[in-house]
């Protein structure tokens, strides 16, 4: 399996967590965090991400993959919040390729 269908994979899953969808709040953490709503998935994303940043002043490789996963999981999640799939980060990951960050920087600003 590629790493862009075990992302598939798991976007199916979170969107068939959605209480829309027929996901239970009181079963299942994604469906409560869809539940709560954007505020509360964009809270713990910021809360992943200075988990990540901690990890990564500790340096220690496990803790950084490990939260890593927590902050892409919990992106997809917003992802999913918002309509989007892990394809259309993807595809934009697939623009920037052959690009340096400064050239990226100028386009997407207009800056350059």
């Amino acid at each position: 399996m590629s790493d862009s269908d075990s992302l598939a994979k798991l976007a199916a899953v979170i969107e068939s967590r959605k209480p829309a969808n027929g996901g239970d709040p009181g079963a299942s953490y994604v469906a409560k965090l869809f539940d709560k709503g954007t505020d509360a998935i964009l809270k713990k994303i910021g809360e992943e991400a200075t988990e990540l940043v901690m990890a990564a002043k500790d340096g220690d490789a496990q803790k950084i993959v490990y939260e890593t996963a927590d902050l892409w999981f919990h992106s997809m999640i917003a992802l999913a919040q918002f309509g989007l799939k892990p394809a259309d980060v993807l595809a934009e990951l697939e623009r920037r390729e052959g690009l340096s960050g400064l050239q990226e920087f100028a386009q997407r600003t207009g800056k350059g």
